[in-house]
């Protein structure tokens, strides 16, 4: 995949897929049929370089290269969490809430201190109601119940302590 122009990495640490999708929530890639297009070329990528322009039946590249393309997938990653809320909230809420996933591994996109849980996912946040649900078709489907239950239990009354606050370390 590298020598088709894929960038792969293992995380700071080589510790691999799912240590960087709890420690950033992106920067990971789990095959679904199209590694083997990518190697052979089928499927071009181009890491590193930004889209010119586009004609009707290709891309331009900013280094000059023409890729003919009936189609193109700009894979550009995923937002933060708290930077969506900030969008679709406020800026104060999302700066409230502060970051999203990560475990404080002081890693890329996962700075310290450590905190030992995600923050900020299936759990209160410091802004009341406002709480957040997101991932992969895999950590939605099970983590869906366990945030459901709280919050029906909310609802019925019932006290529900949390672990731990996530204290806000770092702003979006």
């Amino acid at each position: 995949m590298e020598e088709a122009g894929f960038t792969l990495d293992f995380g700071d640490d080589n510790s691999g897929l799912f240590l960087k999708y709890l420690r950033r929530g992106s920067g990971y890639y789990i095959d679904v049929g199209a590694s083997d297009l990518v190697a052979e070329g089928k499927i071009p990528v181009r890491s590193g370089v930004s889209i010119d322009h586009v004609t009707e039946t290709s891309v331009v590249l900013t280094d000059g290269t023409e890729l003919p393309a009936d189609v193109i997938v700009l894979a550009t990653g995923y937002g933060s969490m708290n930077g969506w809320a900030a969008q679709l909230i406020s800026q104060d809420v999302a700066d409230e809430v502060g970051r999203c996933w990560g475990l404080g591994s002081d890693t890329t996109k996962d700075p310290g201190p450590w905190e030992g849980e995600l923050r900020n996912m299936w759990k209160p946040t410091q802004v009341k109601g406002l709480w957040f649900h997101g991932g992969n078709l895999h950590q939605s489907r099970h983590y869906s119940r366990y945030l459901a239950l709280q919050l029906k239990a909310r609802y019925e009354g019932m006290d529900t302590p949390v672990y731990n606050l996530a204290p806000v370390h770092h702003t979006s």
